[in-house]
Formats: structure tokens, sequence, C-alpha cells
């Protein structure tokens, strides 16, 4: 692996963070350099010259120069600001280049899958990195996966990855990578008995009320026939 050199200043103040601030504002990273049983460094490197080093990838080997001297490390971490995407602070671990570290390699996947193609399938990326154990110049930049032979319902596993010198330290039986059909959305259909029944109840129901209708004019006309038919009573006579 190629090793990049990297310089640093020395970083005073560290947890005020006004400095912290003023430092990324002139382009300058705050960074710490830590490990190997030797005291921390609190230090700064520049933004230009750390961007253009990792466009190669993070996992790196780096020799980083400082006032106290230089130091072998990798980038252990670093983070971003959520809203510029610009570094705002990077861990940087010593190493030995005789003594194997634990790294994360992410993986990339390549080939056109046939259970997409084909198949109409989705790929479904259950692991994006891997934890490998190996010398520090045989940290691989990345893992490939060819995916251009998987069907629907396959998948590869830890155990399927080779990753040449580095040791895999991942379950391997844990899926990484896998082809899975595509979710049908159900629509449920009316009920045709529900329907019929619906049609069923509104139809005998407009019968009732009609002939109820009906019953009421009937009752109506004869109230008025009963009426008509009462006999009048007799007036009384004068008695003589």
């Amino acid at each position: 692996m190629q090793q990049n050199i990297i310089s640093a200043d020395n970083r005073e103040n560290p947890g005020v963070r006004s400095k912290l601030s003023a430092f990324r504002t002139s382009g300058r990273i705050p960074a710490v350099i830590y490990g190997q049983e030797k005291k921390p460094l609190n230090v700064t490197v520049d933004e230009k010259e750390f961007n253009a080093i990792i466009k190669g990838g993070a996992n790196i080997v780096l020799k980083i120069k400082h006032p106290g001297g230089e130091d072998t490390v990798v980038i252990k971490d670093r983070q971003r600001h959520p809203l510029t995407e610009r570094w705002t602070h990077i861990d940087f671990q010593r190493i030995s280049l005789e003594e194997k570290i634990k790294v994360k390699v992410p993986v990339k996947v390549t080939g056109e899958c046939y259970g997409v193609k084909v198949q109409v399938g989705l790929v479904e990326h259950t692991m994006r990195e891997l934890h490998v154990l190996c010398l520090p110049n045989d940290i691989p930049k990345e893992i490939e996966l060819d995916i251009t032979e998987l069907r629907i319902g396959q998948s590869l596993r830890v155990t399927d990855v080779k990753c040449g010198k580095a040791e895999l330290l991942d379950d391997p039986n844990q899926i990484v990578i896998s082809v899975t059909a595509p979710k049908e959305e159900k629509v449920e259909a009316p009920v045709a008995g529900a329907v019929a029944g619906a049609v069923a109840a509104a139809g005998a129901a407009e019968p009732e009320v009609i002939a109820k209708g009906k019953k009421e004019e009937g009752e109506e006309g004869a109230a008025k026939d009963g009426a008509a038919a009462k006999p009048e009573a007799k007036k009384a006579e004068p008695k003589k």
C-alpha cells in the first residue's frame, strides 16, 4: 500500500470552541494523534491536503509530520458538518507496520444482477462494510462482490467473500447482499355477497314504503266513507 505524507501543526487550547471554529474557518481541520502507548497530540491538518489524500480511499497508511517528530498512522475516525459536509475533526491512530490491526472495509457491488434485470427483483444491502484483520500495508481499499449470477431468493454471505491477505472478522453466516422479489400491494375487492345483499335490502325497503303509503291512504278513505255512511240522528218530537 502506498504511504502518504501529511503535515500537522500543534493545537493549543483543544477544548475551546472559538479556537476550533477559527481553525476551520482558516482551512485547518482539528485532529488528534493517539495510540502505541504514547501521549495523545492535539494537532491541525490542512483541509485541502487531507481531501487530496483521501480521494484514494479512507483505508490508507499515513506518515504524519508534526513539530514533535513524525508518526505512522491510519485514519480511525472522521466527522463532518451535517450541513456543509466539511470535515470537523479527525482521529489518527498510531500503528506499527509489523502489527496487524482491525479496520472496516467498504463493500463494492459489481455486475448486472440477473435477478434484477430479468426477474425484476430488488437488491438488498445488509452489510455495506466488513471488519478485517491484517497488516497495515495489506488493507484492501474495498471488497468487491460480483452479483451478476444472483437470482431472486439467493444471497452472498460473509463466507462467500474473498479479500486477499485480510482475515474477515464478521460472522461467516451473516448475509452481505441478497436479491428479493418485489412486494405487491394488495387491493381488497368488495365482497360479491355483501354487495348483492345490500342491493337486495335496498330493493326490499322501497315496496314497504309504498305499501305503507297505500295502507295509510286506505285507512284515510275508510274513515271518510264511514263518516259519510253514518245515519243522521232522528230529531226528537215535541210532546203534545
